[in-house]
């Protein structure tokens, strides 16, 4: 192989791999060197001058020339007959700079530089892929499917990057064809030898809150904050939001207008059933918020064993439950605590809506915010738990409890 032959090469990788000139042009030189020191034993006092633009390449042997038979390293030095045949002026003690051709190396070098230097290109771009997808751990990133595996889809990028998509990391009624696009998130970035191998998912909590950020001015604008996401992929999820503006509607803005703005999430989402929830500090709200669609009762929370009693009218059991248990199970995650449901006594009981003439209608709608819609469930509640779990005063919740007692003694 000739020289330019060999620049010829280097330009083809150029082109392809869309490699900088200078970092090019450093593989090249390192690979040389490397065969130089194979055939020669060392490469210091060799020049490698390179022009990949012009497809200039030339190797540089300089030696010391010293009296005929009085060569010990013939690497650096030559004898003065030789160096005469160079140039006939050369005397004992120059410096000599003679041109090393590639095939002055031998076929079998050639044929190794030339895979060296493919190796070290590929071993560079895979290092750089791994840099850039590293980066972009637990972002969004769509690929076209080119391959569908019994395990796992394989992805690929613009670029012709290789993304796999694995069965378990997939929603359970995701279905794809090949060249179909696919969004996820970069779940995981690592080298497995040489060779990144980049994970995506579509079932991480991630993916919902990134598409929430996507889909949502006001979460990627920072005006609405994710708290925690939890979810059963394809299922159920459920969100927790929260708005330092309270002028701001966290779950409204969400929601949008007759569910507009999550309706493409869903979608996404192979029709994932998402409850958007309202943060708050206060515990028993919290559990209540997150056990909706249910309307709960009554709490009692063991905060060191983190777990929580939930009383219920029994026909909302099956709601706080849900289907397979998925809503029960979600509300205990997203709230960190265990939930245990009791199912409420079918004693006689009064609507407080009945109260209407003696409790005044603001008071009764606090009570149902919470899920409190009866006499009894209200005079089953701990005073200081009321006031906890509703914007109502100590106050008025002594009033109310007086008025209902009054009810059940007559």
């Amino acid at each position: 192989m000739e020289n330019i032959a060999l620049i010829d090469s280097f330009s083809e990788f150029k082109d392809d791999k869309l490699i900088d000139r200078v970092t090019l042009m450093a593989i090249l030189e390192d690979v040389l060197r490397n065969a130089l020191k194979k055939k020669y034993g060392d490469d210091d006092n060799f020049d490698i001058i390179i022009n990949p633009d012009k497809g200039d390449l030339e190797i540089w042997r300089n030696r010391i020339v010293v009296a005929d038979g009085e060569v010990e390293e013939p690497n650096q030095e030559i004898e003065l007959s030789e160096a005469q045949k160079i140039e006939p002026d050369f005397e004992v003690g120059e410096d000599v700079a003679e041109e090393v051709k590639l095939v002055d190396l031998g076929r079998r070098s050639i044929l190794a530089l030339r895979q060296n230097l493919i190796s070290k290109i590929h071993e560079h771009d895979n290092t750089n892929i791994y840099k850039q997808f590293k980066e972009l751990e637990g972002e969004i990133y769509s690929a076209e499917v080119h391959h569908i595996r019994h395990r796992a889809i394989i992805l690929l990028d613009d670029e012709g990057n290789e993304i796999i998509l694995p069965k378990d990391k997939q929603i359970p009624s995701d279905f794809f064809r090949k060249g179909e696009n696919v969004r996820g998130i970069i779940e995981s970035v690592e080298l497995k030898g040489n060779k990144p191998a980049i994970i995506m998912s579509r079932t991480a909590p991630a993916f919902l809150e990134k598409l929430f950020e996507q889909e949502i001015p006001e979460v990627f604008d920072g005006l609405i904050t994710i708290k925690n996401v939890v979810r059963i992929p394809g299922e159920k999820a459920k969100v927790a939001v929260d708005s330092y503006d309270d002028r701001i509607d966290p779950v409204g803005a969400c929601v949008g207008m007759k569910g507009s703005r999550i309706h493409g999430i869903v979608r996404e989402l192979g029709n994932e059933n998402i409850d958007v929830i309202n943060y708050t500090n206060n515990l028993q709200l919290f559990i209540t918020r997150a056990l909706s669609p249910a309307r709960v009762t009554s709490i009692k929370l063991d905060e060191e064993n983190k777990r929580a009693e939930v009383l219920l009218k029994p026909e909302e059991v099956s709601k706080a439950i849900g289907r397979g248990g998925h809503n029960i199970r979600l509300a205990g995650k997203l709230t960190g605590y265990e939930i245990d449901v009791f199912r409420e006594g079918a004693e006689e009981d009064v609507e407080l809506s009945e109260f209407s003439d003696e409790i005044e209608g603001w008071i009764i709608e606090e009570f149902s915010k919470v899920g409190l819609d009866t006499a009894k469930s209200v005079l089953e509640q701990d005073v200081v738990d009321l006031v906890k779990r509703t914007d109502l005063e100590e106050e008025t919740i002594l009033d109310v409890i007086r008025i209902l007692k009054e009810e059940f003694e007559e």
